[in-house]
């Protein structure tokens, strides 16, 4: 990183514009930055950390400590402007802080907010690109450039007064986070408290599982019941180590006694067992007897019931067969009996066509049919010749229909336009005078709507404004509390600074030692030091009382800038309300005291804006809702002028068609009479029509040929009955019947001849299966034999089973009970095998985390992770620092790291020198003034040369060095300067901030601040610049 070129405005003690070339002054390699006390020196180091984080180091970037000159007219900017180069790109920096400013528009002041700015240059067309305006933008990319935040750059390259012995005389804790800060180390201390962590939820998860265990066993102890001889259960609390082994032990216990227990319980099965087989076996025998002797019994009961109707199945057996002698007439009867029945249906047909010929002869023969059937087809022939005349008629009456109807239809078409037109003119008057209304309704509306939006933005601001009104007051009232306040401390501080001056000759004195010079007069003898007086103020009461003074102060500024920007607010919603532009607000000046006396015009009130919101709405809506008819208006409006010229021809269309149609009705009326007359003459009287009279004498042929075909059909039925009769008596006689009804009586259906077929079979297996029953050979000497008792063998069953039963309910309970303990015996083993990893994972987690947090009995000297980390990087400092110490005090002083325990602190960051006159290792404490600067000096610069190596090797060009070298002799003053010179190898130059008069004979590249009553300023001097 180099920087190339600062401007600075209105920035600190600069009241106006400096530029700072530090190009020029680089040329020397070193350069001294110098000037009066007060005059700036650190306000430039100050700027550029400004320019690059955005923030000051230190304490200077505090609300008391303003980024601001007091020395800048009012309507100058603070801004700073940096150039620089890093990895390779040229950048430009520009910052604004947040000051204020004059409000454009009225008197007072108004915050205006923090701006930022970085660019890149484009060496092809030497111009400046922009980059970003974002504040964490530019933050994170000078972050990434660098390498290094606003802390680590401090320490790096700014080398912040005051700031070298901070890190020297350090204890370890505060060294500690110092180096934290610039080296990163929170993701060592991530890892202690993470390794923590896992120790916690690895104890949590050893102890669930010893909990899990506990609960196995307690349910293990359950199923056993009495199986372990006594043998206690395992008991224990969650963590302890021996008490997987317990568990275990008693489950092996417990299942040796539960499977003798099961053992005994099946040989006492075994013996039960035994005894209900025999038992069952004696009641099978008995029940055996009983139904061999009961079926014998039955056997001959129903063989007495079967003799008792052998005469009813000899009657069944002599009707079925005089049934199937019967069949043999069956054909014969049934054709008879069809044709008595065609000659009955052919009769009563003949009887029917007789009667369908009203004035004809009832028994008229064939003959006399068939020639009345050619006198009605000769005269059905003559009618038909009349159909062309009926059909020209029935055209003529259809069409003089369509005629009249379509006259109606026209006079209808006529009647409605006339009707119609009468209207015309005043609808379409009013149609024109409504779309106008409309017209004048949307120019209306759009005139009320430019007027409704402001109106509610002034509802709106009134609101605010009464709102703020109240917000005002009680920021007046905050105001006046917070100056008296701030005056009230200010008395107390120069009270306490008065009193102090007054008694400062007694806190010298106190700080006067034998043989030490006097800081005032330079003597080593103090024969009288002044004595404090009763109620004397110390240093620390007046920085305490200067300090209350600086946050009172700031308190009274802040107060003020809030009252001006409710102030402003209030001002603008106020005028707003009033129908004025906010920008002509002019509202009170931030500082002016508020009297109270005169009352601020408000404008209209919130109920009358409110009103005047609610009839413009209320007239818009009416307004809007008549404009939007408008369009229908002119559209009906349309439509009403086409259907005025359709009225117009359709009334034109009908008065022709009317007279076309009067004149062709009168033709029709001529030809229908000439087909009337030739009508009637064919039809005579009998029909009106052509079809009636065909459809007539088309009935009567067919009524004639009916008649005809059951004549016939009467005459050839008779003759196949008298067939029919004949074949039946011959069959009747050969069957052996003395008459064929007597054959039909005898006839059975296939229904009933089954059934009698069944009876008998059914009589005939009955009788079979009582002589089979009858001959078995164990059913008699079981009839004859002892009675048996099947109940008393039963009875015998059931005790013997009952034994058998509760025997097996033992042998069962015995198998579930090691079946039980087998499966939580597997269960504790499975989950001590789970427990054995998660033991030794939270073993060796507890043996990290105690060892990383300095708590293990191994860790020694109680060093933590970071800090181990920590005292490593401190040795590469220490080293890095001595290479610089021996040339600074001529090989005398050595940095070492120490170890160290001091007390009972922990250990790991200590810092002892070496002295090489004494070979001795002590403290840094015991330096004298001189010594500790180029020791801290040295310390620093190795510290940076470290940072550096770990911010990733960005190359820093440009170091700052400030104040402190007032306290070396000129010898040390010389090696110093060899060593800072020594800085510039390889193109790096470095400026030492001080005011001590020496070095400006020895640094010919000087930049000098001078200060005025109108603010400081910068000039350059040396060999190769000018100022």
């Amino acid at each position: 990183m180099r920087l190339h070129r600062l401007q600075v405005t209105a920035f600190g003690p600069f009241g106006a514009r400096q530029d700072i070339d530090f190009d020029a002054l680089s040329t020397a390699g070193l350069f001294l930055l110098h000037g009066a006390t007060g005059a700036g020196k650190t306000s430039i180091l100050d700027a550029v950390c400004f320019a690059l984080y955005g923030s000051v180091p230190g304490a200077r970037q505090s609300p008391a400590a303003p980024l601001r000159s007091d020395h800048a007219p009012v309507g100058t900017p603070t801004e700073v402007v940096l150039e620089l180069t890093v990895s390779g790109r040229r950048l430009r920096l520009t910052r604004r802080p947040a000051q204020p400013r004059p409000k454009r528009r009225g008197g007072g002041f108004t915050t205006e907010k923090a701006q930022s700015l970085l660019e890149a240059h484009d060496p092809g067309t030497d111009t400046w690109k922009g980059l970003s305006r974002s504040h964490q933008e530019i933050g994170e990319e000078i972050g990434q450039l660098l390498g290094m935040n606003r802390e680590q750059f401090c320490q790096v390259v700014l080398l912040p007064q005051g700031d070298f012995s901070r890190f020297l005389r350090a204890d370890a804790e505060a060294r500690g986070r110092l180096l934290g800060r610039l080296f990163d180390t929170r993701r060592f201390a991530a890892v202690e408290e993470r390794l923590a962590e896992q120790r916690r939820a690895a104890a949590q998860q050893v102890e669930a599982g010893d909990r899990q265990l506990l609960a196995v066993a307690h349910r293990m102890a359950q199923a056993a019941g009495g199986a372990a001889d006594g043998w206690p259960a395992p008991e224990g609390t969650p963590g302890d180590p021996g008490l997987a082994a317990a568990v275990l032990t008693w489950a092996a216990v417990a299942r040796s006694g539960a499977r003798e227990a099961r053992d005994a319980a099946e040989l006492a099965l075994s013996a039960a067992e035994s005894r209900q087989a025999a038992a069952h076996r004696a009641l099978e025998d008995e029940q055996e007897r009983a139904a061999r002797r009961q079926r014998h019994e039955d056997a001959l009961r129903r063989a007495a019931a079967l003799d008792a109707r052998r005469g009813e199945r000899d009657m069944w057996q002599a009707r079925l067969e005089e049934a199937r002698r019967a069949e043999r007439i069956g054909e014969p009867l049934a054709l008879r009996d069809e044709a008595e029945r065609a000659h009955r249906a052919a009769d009563t047909a003949r009887t029917r066509a007789a009667a369908a010929l009203p004035g004809e002869p009832a028994d008229a023969g064939a003959d006399w049919l068939a020639a009345r059937d050619r006198a009605l087809q000769q005269e059905l022939a003559a009618v038909e010749a009349a159909r062309v005349a009926e059909q020209r008629r029935a055209e003529i009456v259809r069409e003089r229909a369509e005629l009249d109807r379509r006259a109606r239809a026209d006079e209808e078409v006529l009647r409605d336009a006339d009707a119609w037109l009468a209207g015309w003119e005043a609808r379409r008057r009013e149609l024109q005078e409504q779309a106008e209304a409309a017209q004048d309704a949307a120019t209306r509306a759009e005139l009320l709507a430019g007027r409704l939006e402001p109106a509610r933005r002034r509802l709106a601001a009134a609101r605010r404004r009464d709102a703020l009104a109240e917000d005002v007051t009680a920021a007046e009232e905050r105001l006046a509390t917070a100056r008296e306040a701030a005056n009230r401390a200010h008395e107390t501080w120069l009270d306490l600074r008065e009193r102090r001056l007054r008694g400062i000759a007694a806190e010298l004195a106190a700080q006067l030692a034998d043989g030490a010079p006097c800081a005032v007069c330079g003597s080593p003898t103090h024969p009288a030091p002044a004595a404090a007086a009763d109620g004397h103020v110390d240093r620390a009461a007046e920085d305490a009382a200067y300090e209350q003074h600086t946050r009172a102060d700031a308190a009274r500024t802040d107060a003020e800038r809030r009252l001006a920007v409710l102030r402003e607010t209030h001002g603008a919603a106020a005028a707003e309300a009033a129908g004025e532009s906010p920008e002509r607000a002019a509202p009170e000046p931030a500082g002016a005291a508020p009297t109270g006396s005169e009352p601020v015009p408000t404008g209209p009130t919130v109920t009358e804006l409110a009103h005047h919101v609610d009839v413009l709405e209320t007239e818009h809506a009416e307004t809007r809702a008549l404009a939007s008819t408008g369009h229908a208006l002119r559209e009906e409006l349309r439509r009403a002028e086409q259907e005025h010229g359709l009225r117009l021809d359709a009334r034109q269309q009908a008065r022709l068609a009317l007279a076309a149609a009067t004149s062709r009705r009168e033709a029709l009326d001529r030809q229908q009479a000439v087909l009337d007359t030739d009508l009637a003459r064919a039809l005579g009287t009998a029909a009106t029509t052509v079809a009636e009279r065909s459809a007539e004498l088309e009935r009567q042929i067919e009524a004639v040929a009916r008649a005809a075909d059951a004549v016939r059909a009467v005459e050839e039925t008779a003759r196949r009955l008298k067939e029919a009769d004949d074949r039946l008596a011959d069959a009747a006689y050969r069957a052996g019947f003395a008459t064929p009804d007597a054959a039909a009586a005898a006839l059975l259906d296939d229904g009933r001849q089954r059934d009698l077929q069944h009876r008998l079979d059914a009589w005939q297996a009955e009788s079979a299966a009582i002589a089979d029953r009858l001959a078995e050979h164990t059913a008699r000497p079981a009839a004859e034999g002892p009675q048996p008792d099947p109940e008393a063998a039963r009875a015998a069953y059931e005790t013997a089973e009952r034994a058998a039963r509760a025997a097996a309910s033992a042998v069962a309970a015995a198998r579930d009970r090691c079946t039980a303990l087998d499966r939580l015996s597997a269960q504790a083993e499975r989950e001590v095998r789970r427990l054995g990893p998660l033991r030794d994972h939270h073993d060796r987690l507890a043996r990290l985390a105690t060892l990383t947090a300095g708590t293990s009995a191994e860790n020694q000297r109680r060093m933590r992770l970071e800090t181990y980390v920590l005292a490593a990087r401190l040795e590469q400092v220490a080293a890095a620092a001595t290479a610089r110490l021996q040339r600074m005090s001529a090989g005398r002083y050595t940095l070492v790291h120490s170890d160290a325990r001091a007390g009972t602190k922990r250990s790991g960051l200590g810092l002892h020198v070496v002295d090489a006159w004494t070979g001795t290792e002590r403290d840094t404490a015991t330096l004298s003034g001189g010594e500790t600067f180029f020791v801290s000096l040295a310390l620093a610069l190795g510290l940076a040369d470290v940072v550096t190596d770990e911010a990733g090797g960005v190359r820093l060009d440009t170091l700052f060095i400030d104040e402190g070298f007032g306290s070396l002799d000129e010898h040390t003053l010389d090696e110093v300067l060899d060593v800072l010179d020594g800085l510039r190898e390889r193109d790096r130059s470095v400026g030492i901030v001080s005011h001590v008069p020496d070095l400006r004979r020895r640094i010919p590249a000087q930049l000098e601040v001078v200060k005025g009553r109108d603010g400081s300023r910068v000039r350059l001097r040396g060999a190769e610049v000018t100022g």
